[in-house]
């Protein structure tokens, strides 16, 4: 659910592994030494399984399964797999749909009358693509009284059924809980049985998923790992969810083993036929024709270049992340109980090395002067920037104005950013450089070099009478709330719980972060008095009303 990404900081502990011939065993050295640099023995603990060719060549766990009892992590530890857990939900629809109870097309209206789609069409597809522009409640402020106890579905789309869109269904593509949340209260009314029963009786139980389950704080589960946080003085035990809050959002607890035998089912299509199946692993197009990089209930990306099917989720307690590299037929899944890690670059690397690939590509020398032929401020299709830089004899990157990651050269006009995301430049007939792809787990983008100097990195300066201005509290409607502060002539920005950080001008009104990529923009009315803000970050932007 959350999108938290974290140092890593475990070690292996090791139990068992499962070896397949001698490229296995090559493989198993390979693992054993990436991952003795990752995991601690007495922390939280992982599970890891890497599966090729239809067998499993890697099976371990590592540190601890519960820190109270000092007890080791076990391969058949129980771990809730948060937003994994919605490619279940997808496949159920689909199901559905193969049986003729519903079309992908159909508007949501028709299985709940009455939703209010503030005069738009949302259909089953717009929910199963994050595109129906429905505002995801994960992360509102929750009125704690309203979503204390257990709870019927009805009353979480009660909760978040009223906010404003987004954007129009099918326009944009944002991550939203909310619509895996109707999609399964959809299966319900059109099935007559709870989620979680329709789950049990027509997926875990047909294919002998025996350590799967719908999530549940009171069962007695066997195996179920602790779950943990990281505290001002240390681990904690992390804050318990309500699974009828997560209900088909990602309210599910598993196993590595149980969800290799999903994987395979999935891909085997014994749940649902090929020609219906295989859709769920496109990436779906918006309304403008531009591709999004995710299927139904599976995201799209890149790992070393090869194209991955692979999902991660992230929820108080628990990280996970299962990849899929269909031509090399490697699958890898790595399950964590501690929401300080969400294990994609964990994952990412062991696909890598399963298929065959380098750790790390090898870096190759570029004459000085053709490097700095890549620099410049580059744009997506969204308005964000990456600023490729050159100093001290290094190409860097820059999202924003973000931190600089260093760009190392592979092959021509090819580069690679920690072996994980590799970027490429195109030239036109002149030989000159026109825009850069960008690969990654999330998919690739296409950025087009502009015109537009290289800022400085300090911004510029404002006089602290302007600054003055946009002192004060401000709030995104249920999401989240800030203060910005002065100190001096210098800027600040802290949300509540967090770290007070600079800010940057770029322009008078318009200021960045050095942290990250988010910009803040000040607007006036017409009187001259700053009314709001607009948060950009990641593509995505956000009214904050100053309240204050």
């Amino acid at each position: 659910m959350k999108q938290r990404i974290l140092t890593i900081a475990f070690a292996l502990i090791g139990v068992s592994a499962f070896v397949q011939g001698q490229q296995g065993r090559n493989l198993t050295k390979e693992f054993d030494k990436f991952l003795t640099t990752q995991f601690k023995p007495n922390d939280p603990g992982a599970t890891v399984l890497v599966a090729k060719k239809g067998q499993i060549i890697y099976k371990k766990a590592f540190g601890m399964a519960n820190l109270e009892l000092k007890a080791p992590m076990q391969t058949d530890n129980v771990f809730w797999i948060a937003s994994i857990g919605k490619q279940f939900t997808a496949v159920a629809i689909l199901q559905l749909m193969e049986q003729g109870k519903l079309n992908l097309d159909d508007e949501i209206t028709k299985f709940i009358p009455g939703y209010p789609t503030q005069g738009n069409k949302i259909t089953i597809e717009h929910l199963l693509t994050h595109t129906s522009g429905i505002q995801n409640f994960s992360g509102m402020k929750d009125p704690e009284k309203k979503l204390a106890f257990d709870c019927k579905p009805e009353e979480v789309i009660d909760f978040f059924k009223n906010f404003p869109m987004r954007f129009a269904p099918g326009t944009s593509w944002e991550y939203s809980n909310s619509g895996y949340f109707l999609l399964g209260y959809i299966i319900e009314k059109i099935t007559g049985k709870p989620y979680s029963e329709y789950l049990d009786k027509n997926i875990f139980k047909p294919l002998g998923m025996t350590n799967s389950l719908f999530a549940n704080n009171k069962r007695m589960i066997r195996n179920r790992v602790g779950a943990y946080s990281m505290g001002e003085n240390g681990y904690e035990n992390s804050r318990s969810l309500n699974p009828t809050h997560i209900y088909s959002a990602g309210a599910i607890q598993s196993t590595v083993e149980d969800l290799f035998k999903w994987h395979q089912a999935v891909h085997a299509y014994k749940l649902v036929k090929q020609e219906i199946m295989d859709n769920a692993f496109k990436r779906y197009k918006l309304a403008n024709g531009r591709e999004t990089d995710y299927g139904y209930g599976w995201r799209l990306g890149y790992v070393y270049e090869s194209s991955s099917i692979w999902h991660g989720g992230s929820i108080e307690g628990f990280g996970s992340t299962e990849i899929y590299l269909p031509k090399e037929d490697v699958f890898v899944v790595v399950f964590s109980n501690c929401d300080c890690i969400y294990p994609k670059e964990i994952s990412s690397r062991l696909a890598a090395l399963a298929s065959g690939k380098p750790y790390e590509y090898k870096e190759i020398p570029v004459d000085k002067s053709k490097l700095q032929e890549y620099t410049g401020v580059y744009e997506n299709q969204h308005g964000q920037q990456r600023i490729i830089s050159f100093s001290e004899n290094q190409l860097y990157s820059q999202l924003g104005r973000g931190p600089k990651s260093k760009l190392k050269a592979y092959q021509k006009d090819k580069f690679f950013i920690d072996a994980i995301v590799t970027i490429e430049f195109s030239k036109n007939q002149g030989g000159k450089i026109e825009n850069l792809t960008s690969k990654k787990l999330e998919g690739n983008e296409v950025w087009i070099k502009t015109n537009k100097p290289i800022p400085d990195e300090n911004g510029i300066k404002v006089d602290g009478k302007i600054l003055e201005t946009y002192v004060g509290e401000y709030e995104i409607p249920s999401v989240f709330a800030f203060s910005i502060t002065k100190e001096q002539d210098r800027l600040f920005i802290q949300g509540k719980d967090q770290k007070k950080i600079e800010m940057f001008a770029e322009t008078e009104n318009k200021f960045f972060l050095k942290v990250n990529d988010a910009m803040l923009e000040f607007v006036k009315d017409d009187s001259g008095r700053i009314i709001k803000a607009i948060l950009n970050q990641g593509g995505r932007s956000s009214v904050a009303n100053k309240i204050k």
